[in-house]
């Protein structure tokens, strides 16, 4: 009986259902898109670090990157871009990345579609302090 004790150090979590409201639909789809594409971009730079093409021999292992080197090389393409997700959102996305890419010990996971039928689902992540219940609304 004593495994089935739940232990003292859990954490208790709370999930929030939320409507959202049609005239923000259209701006959370774009940041869901933007979100499939900073990962795409962060699978593409792990892969290029990791597989370094030789002429006349074929591909040596490279470095393994963290995510802390992934981001600082698609900031900047972020705002070239011009995509309207935050910074802490990108890092956020990267560092999600770089925990898959070391659970599943690869160099490259699967491109997440961002449009067509087969699109990935959306999801945009947020840091502890960037939503805010205000007034009975997530904001």
């Amino acid at each position: 009986m004593d495994r089935f004790k739940m232990s003292r150090n859990t954490t208790p979590l709370k999930t929030l259902q939320v409507r959202v409201r049609d005239r923000h639909a259209a701006l959370l789809s774009r940041m869901a898109f933007e979100v499939n594409q900073v990962w795409n971009l962060a699978n593409e730079a792990s892969y290029e670090a990791w597989h370094v093409p030789v002429p006349e021999v074929g591909y040596i292992q490279g470095v393994w990157r963290s995510a802390f080197d992934i981001q600082k090389d698609i900031l900047p393409i972020r705002k070239a871009r011009g995509f309207i997700l935050p910074s802490h959102t990108v890092q956020q996305v990267v560092a999600e990345h770089a925990a898959r890419r070391r659970q599943f010990k690869t160099s490259k996971l699967r491109w997440r579609a961002s449009s067509g039928s087969r699109r990935a689902l959306g999801w945009i992540p947020f840091k502890k302090g960037s939503a805010k219940w205000v007034n009975g609304q997530v904001r």
